[in-house]
């Protein structure tokens, strides 16, 4: 992907990884739409449209908005996403199940079957899907965000085969934990990635030639590898300790 060059629509970009991310994009030529829920606050250089993709009508509305304007867009950066601690044992959390697969899981595919049409139409174009490092080891804290995250790395991987030679490619986003808001440790989290640096190396990754199907800093690759590398069930039972805050 020429990061210098393309028009980029990141739903989800008012705060962040995807916020920084629509500025380091910015910052290297890319033309940036930033999308959410909350555009309003926002004061940066790029364009803005309304989205919330959980509502398949406003996800249309924006969508012809965003090609209206911008009839050459060139990707599009799938960043919504939520991440809510549930307690299994209790039946209550299932409203938080149900919130988190209609904004991590169905609220990607809301956004890549608005865009993907005028991807094969252009013959050319890239979808970045957001998934984790905790699609590969579950953070038992909060289960459902890690299995909408694994579906969308499985999604990702049927969508890369189904468009193979139309000229769309489809990278898969893998963040680490990064220090941000949406991290229960938030932005002070010892042990999360320093959002800055995060970045940094994700766009270098984002604009090598060919774009990699993957997108892995150094930081997330023992998560993306445990079962491989035989540290699955090592790295499972260390996140498996944060289980002590549902006692709280």
């Amino acid at each position: 992907m020429d990061i210098t060059t393309s028009t980029v629509f990141i739903p989800g970009a008012t705060s962040g990884i995807g916020l920084a991310i629509a500025r380091a994009l910015t910052e290297a030529g890319s033309r940036v739409i930033a999308g959410g829920r909350s555009v309003s606050r926002l004061s940066e250089p790029f364009d803005t449209v309304e989205i919330d993709v959980t509502d398949a009508a406003s996800v249309a509305r924006a969508r012809d908005r965003v090609l209206d304007k911008h009839p050459d867009l060139s990707a599009v950066i799938t960043m919504s996403g939520i991440m809510v601690p549930e307690d299994l044992r209790d039946p209550a959390h299932f409203a938080t199940t149900e919130r988190t697969i209609d904004t991590n899981l169905l609220g990607t595919i809301r956004v890549v079957d608005a865009f993907t049409p005028h991807f094969l139409q252009r013959g050319a174009g890239t979808i970045v899907t957001v998934s984790s490092g905790l699609a590969y080891v579950p953070f038992p804290l909060t289960p459902a965000y890690g299995a909408t995250k694994a579906a969308v790395h499985s999604y990702s991987e049927s969508l890369r085969q189904q468009l193979a030679g139309t000229g769309v490619e489809v990278a898969e986003l893998i963040p680490p934990e990064v220090a941000t808001e949406l991290m229960p440790g938030g932005t002070t989290s010892p042990t999360a990635m320093p959002l800055a640096d995060f970045v940094r190396e994700s766009v270098a990754l984002l604009a090598t030639d060919p774009t990699p199907h993957e997108i892995t800093v150094d930081r997330v690759k023992p998560l993306r590898h445990a079962v491989t590398d035989g540290t699955y069930h090592q790295l499972l039972g260390a996140l498996s300790q944060a289980l002590a805050a549902l006692g709280r």
